[in-house]
């Protein structure tokens, strides 16, 4: 009835468990609209898929426990790792929000106010608070260590944030940090990785980032672009069909996408589609040393929002 799970009522993690479980619910709701369920069983997870709203703190533009009584936990350090949180803290997990970023974009005040605090977790040291632990977890170590600022890529839950500047109109920005992350944090050497591989998902992300592009919300048929990592490279998939995608100029002094084509035509929006790549599919890049801030800006080009479904709806 809440709509989030309470920080004081003895639940650990309670602010991380209720924005994973409003992306559960919207997948669930997914689901049902799949498999032509009645729209009176399937209301209820489309109206929790929002539930991601209720922690939202406009003083700090981030993430926050809340009470049962409808207060804002207190004190609140932004900083501060586990807790309300898993592993991370309100910086790692107020972009939890895979399949309505649109929303959280309105809830910051739009594209601007959005994408300063994007820039902001990179801005900010890799300064943290450990009390909740009691002593520095290797995560927090990690993301010290690796020293770009308070992104903590070593942990997953923040893995797919470089990708959202595709749907604030800034996919350049998206290209430079994920670029910089396969460089910076990713060695062919027995300490290669920046931090838990767990369940494969760390290396998962350095692969379909190397193609590209990479699935920001499961449950839709959007693969988000990035920044192909070589010249060139082959998908042979289980249908018969081959994806290629090249980059023939690309290189260490050319991340940022200048313009692009599948099959062919040029393309302007900043996702595949499943059934694109499943069709088998010819995508080629044109590589520049310099951000093409023109491309991927308009609205038409952003990815899925769950909330720009509901407006239509409406």
């Amino acid at each position: 009835k809440l709509g989030y799970v309470p920080y004081n009522v003895g639940i650990n993690e309670n602010a991380a468990r209720t924005l994973e479980y409003a992306y559960d619910d919207w997948c669930i709701y997914q689901l049902g609209k799949a498999l032509k369920k009645p729209k009176k069983e399937i209301e209820i997870f489309a109206k929790r898929a929002m539930n991601y709203k209720n922690l939202y703190d406009p003083e700090y533009k981030l993430m926050r426990g809340k009470n049962e009584d409808g207060t804002l936990q207190s004190p609140f350090n932004p900083l501060k790792w586990g807790d309300a949180f898993t592993e991370g803290n309100s910086w790692h997990y107020t972009w939890s929000v895979f399949h309505d970023p649109q929303g959280l974009i309105d809830l910051m005040g739009g594209k601007d106010g959005f994408n300063q605090m994007m820039d902001s977790v990179f801005i900010l040291p890799p300064i943290f608070d450990e009390s909740y632990y009691r002593a520095v977890i290797h995560e927090i170590r990690e993301m010290q260590i690796m020293n770009m600022g308070n992104y903590a890529h070593g942990n997953q839950p923040i893995q797919h944030m470089l990708y959202m500047y595709n749907y604030s109109g800034q996919p350049w920005k998206a290209q430079h940090w994920i670029r910089e992350v396969m460089d910076k944090l990713y060695t062919p050497a027995p300490d290669g990785y920046c931090g838990d591989e767990d369940n494969g998902q760390t290396s998962a992300w350095y692969v379909f980032s190397a193609m590209g592009f990479y699935p920001v919300c499961p449950g839709t048929d959007e693969y988000v672009l990035g920044t192909p990592y070589f010249k060139e490279m082959k998908l042979h998939l289980e249908n018969g069909k081959t994806v290629t995608i090249s980059a023939p100029n690309n290189g260490d002094d050319k991340r940022y996408i200048s313009s692009m084509t599948l099959n062919g035509k040029e393309y302007t929006k900043n996702y595949l589609t499943h059934q694109d790549l499943l069709n088998g599919a010819s995508i080629s890049f044109k590589m520049d040393a310099k951000p093409n801030q023109q491309r991927g800006t308009k609205e038409s080009d952003f990815p899925y929002s769950f909330s720009n479904e509901f407006k239509k709806k409406k």
